[in-house]
């Protein structure tokens, strides 16, 4: 089972405000679905719950939901009380890569458990006043390469670069 982790953070570490994302950059949005279609991908219920209803469940990739409430529903997505939990169940998963994709807390609990094989972060050149944040981890750990990177334009207020982490 390979699990990565996809995350847009600003320069202060800021994955999210208000339970909603920060800006609107549409080449990292597309980076993202090319990114995970056709994978499995996991996500806490407040951060599932911040995408608009007519997108949920993600289109393409299966859809993981982490709740600790047990009579969460999430049509045609498959739920689950922990990480650890939905680990298992994929444990066995050989042709798709297991994607984490926020929120703050879920972020972490990947971190913690050390199960991340390779992280995709794109740094967003600017500071958004968030109230959740990506975690601390050594870079040392990783071999990073730069993905793309993406300036300013007319629909895109800030530039970003999109970076693969791998564990060393």
């Amino acid at each position: 089972m390979k699990v990565s982790l996809v995350v847009a953070m600003d320069n202060a570490r800021g994955i999210g405000k208000n339970n909603d994302l920060m800006w609107h950059l549409p080449a990292d949005m597309k980076f993202f679905k090319e990114t995970t279609t056709g994978h499995i991908i996991v996500t806490g219920r407040k951060n599932y719950d911040s995408i608009p209803e007519r997108f949920r469940p993600l289109p393409n990739r299966e859809n993981a939901v982490l709740t600790r409430n047990a009579d969460y529903e999430a049509p045609g997505a498959h739920i689950f009380s922990s990480l650890e939990a939905c680990l298992e169940h994929y444990r066995n998963e050989t042709e798709r890569t297991v994607f984490i994709i926020g929120g703050g807390q879920i972020y972490k609990e990947a971190m913690d458990l050390g199960v991340l094989n390779e992280m995709f972060i794109t740094h967003v050149n600017h500071t958004y006043g968030a109230d959740t944040f990506f975690p601390e981890f050594d870079e040392a750990e990783w071999n990073v390469e730069t993905v793309f990177e993406y300036a300013a334009d007319e629909k895109h207020a800030v530039s970003f670069q999109v970076r693969k982490y791998s564990r060393k």
